[in-house]
């Protein structure tokens, strides 16, 4: 609004107007509407309460007969012990 007044009058006089209460913008009318309607409440609704019964009985968990392990791969630490093949590419000045 300060912007819109400088415009029309000097500098003085565009701070007086923009903060008087007097010529409102079109953001402060809005704004002002918007105060005087009535308030709209959004209620969200409660999460539902989550309730699990107590197990009665315990629980066992047992592996399969047949299981093996997969040994972890050492690729990628080997390949940082290893220099590139070839030297980093060269800036060219095109």
């Amino acid at each position: 609004m300060l912007a819109e007044n400088l415009r029309t009058v000097p500098f003085a006089e565009a701070v007086v107007r923009t903060f008087d209460g007097r010529h409102p913008c079109s953001l402060c009318k809005v704004i002002a509407n918007a105060s005087k309607s009535p308030k709209k409440t959004d209620f969200l609704q409660p999460l539902p309460k989550l309730e699990f019964p107590l197990a009665t009985q315990a629980m066992l968990l047992v592996t399969p007969r047949r299981s093996h392990f997969v040994p972890a791969s050492d690729e990628f630490v080997d390949s940082l012990s290893q220099q590139p093949p070839t030297p980093p590419p060269r800036a060219t000045g095109a």
